[in-house]
């Protein structure tokens, strides 16, 4: 059987009194869309910052692609293949699209902050900027700076970002935030045409967006995993409908 990409096993994280992840055990196998739900404080961004390397458990592993990766930097494992976009926009807002797609593959590839107009100019820096705006639907967008981008075409912007540095592993932290319905329908558009190439981990409220592109759904409820599996066993699962989605049914019914 062939070992999953992302193994998580056991990983604990208090912030003082609060449990933000308790005992997490995941499974991502290579290509999966991998989705995490669970109501406000259930730990989910926690989950994402410790994957990322942003965050230091106390207890548990990370296993990727066989390796433990568990004490390695944030920068160590983006080297190995794992990307993520924020929860809040974090693009440079005085550059353009090309500029911020750039500056990730420039960094990626381990060299220092140049003067930047002659560093943008690079062809190694471009084409790949280029081909990762191509990919989300922004090479029409490229020479826009990015205050002057509208909030979907930030997000579809982060995503972007992520695919410069050629990930395996994609950390999605609440793409869908902040959106209208047109711009939530392109992103959806967006990840599903990502889906396979790009093992990824969707943090999402959005229950529309989960249950359209999860192959498998994990959910928290106060750092603790109480149900996992193929959307049907889950949507269908008592703990869950009384944790999470019948709060979700009561808001949107």
């Amino acid at each position: 059987m062939t070992e999953p990409l992302l193994q998580v096993a056991g990983l604990t994280k208090r912030f003082g009194g609060v449990v933000a992840a308790d005992a997490i055990a995941l499974d991502i196998a290579a290509g999966e869309c991998h989705a995490v739900i669970g109501p406000n404080g259930a730990g989910k961004t926690t989950l994402v910052g410790l994957l990322a390397g942003e965050i230091a458990p106390q207890r548990g592993s990370i296993r990727f692609d066989g390796r433990d990766v568990t004490a390695l930097a944030v920068h160590n494992r983006s080297q190995l293949g794992v990307a993520r976009s924020f929860q809040i926009t974090s693009l440079f807002a005085e550059f353009t699209a090309l500029d911020n797609v750039a500056l990730a593959v420039q960094a990626h590839a381990g060299h220092s902050f140049r003067f930047w107009t002659s560093a943008r100019a690079e062809a190694a820096l471009r084409e790949p900027a280029l081909q990762a705006l191509e990919t989300v639907g922004l090479a029409a967008r490229a020479d826009a700076r990015v205050d002057k981008l509208s909030h979907g075409e930030q997000r579809q912007l982060e995503i972007a970002v992520a695919l410069a540095t050629k990930p395996r592993l994609v950390l999605l932290d609440e793409p869908m935030a902040g959106l209208g319905a047109d711009e939530s329908a392109r992103m959806v558009a967006l990840l599903r045409r990502l889906k396979g190439a790009i093992t990824m981990l969707l943090i999402e409220h959005d229950m529309a967006t989960v249950f359209a592109l999860a192959d498998r759904i994990t959910v928290l409820v106060y750092g603790r995993v109480i149900a996992s599996g193929n959307p049907t066993a889950v949507r269908a699962d008592a703990a869950v409908r009384e944790a999470y989605l019948g709060e979700q049914d009561a808001r949107h019914g």
